[in-house]
């Protein structure tokens, strides 16, 4: 950086300069920004937030760095899928959708809600990592777009394979989704869920079938494209832990 004080000027230029250097490195740090541009740090910031609209969020990790096939394998799957709705061919209210997940009879929240401002050079907070001894329940939800139609709590001591699945969650499913529509039964019901290993197991996708289920295709290794997993575990979570 040259000698003097910073420029503290918001021009177009400035913008469209840190707007590259992000651009080009979006882990760069605003003092970093600062040695390369000679401009103010409250410049940098204003220009960040005000101009940019851009906020700094922490990068999260992922079970799997997927190759540039399988993400472009995510975009065509995710396309056809979302065509068959614009193009009429599927109904939202045919598609059925469901997972499992561990719930804590404890939470600690999440990350973000466990953050906290500190005085500079003080440690930073501490939260202990759930025990995988803590109590908790594995429970199977599916819902559609009306709402629940199935929460499957896994016994004690029970593992959830192929045959459990089939048995325990399947069969009451189907049973409820009868219930729900007498008239027409599992009749154009579309399934979806993530490649977890009772999903896929050829029983029971001969089994879904055998009850005139579709089941939508979903991307390999790609279980943050389902809605339990982006959206409902995270909202259970959350409100178990107000």
């Amino acid at each position: 950086a040259r000698p003097g004080r910073p420029i503290t000027e918001t021009t177009s230029e400035n913008i469209e300069q840190i707007r590259q250097l992000i651009d080009d490195d979006p882990f760069l740090t605003i003092e970093e920004l600062q040695e390369q541009t000679d401009l103010s740090y409250g410049t940098i910031h204003r220009i960040i937030t005000n101009h940019l609209n851009l906020r700094k969020i922490t990068a999260c990790y992922i079970p799997k760095d997927l190759t540039d096939f399988q993400r472009a394998e995510r975009v065509r799957i995710c396309k056809e899928n979302l065509s068959k709705f614009q193009q009429g061919t599927w109904r939202l209210c045919d598609i059925i959708t469901g997972d499992e997940s561990w719930f804590y009879h404890k939470q600690i929240g999440r990350k973000s809600s466990n953050a906290a401002w500190v005085r500079r050079g003080d440690p930073p907070p501490t939260v202990v990592r759930q025990s995988k001894y803590a109590p908790r329940t594995l429970l199977a939800i599916f819902f559609k777009s009306n709402g629940p139609l199935l929460i499957h709590r896994l016994e004690r001591g029970q593992t959830m394979d192929h045959r459990y699945y089939i048995d325990n969650c399947l069969r009451p499913l189907i049973d409820e989704i009868k219930r729900q529509r007498p008239s027409c039964g599992t009749h154009n019901i579309k399934i979806h869920h993530d490649h977890g290993k009772p999903h896929v197991h050829r029983d029971v996708c001969t089994y879904l079938e055998s009850k005139g289920f579709t089941i939508m295709p979903h991307p390999p290794n790609s279980p943050d494209l389902c809605p339990c997993n982006f959206w409902l575990f995270d909202l259970i979570k959350d409100n178990l832990s107000d």
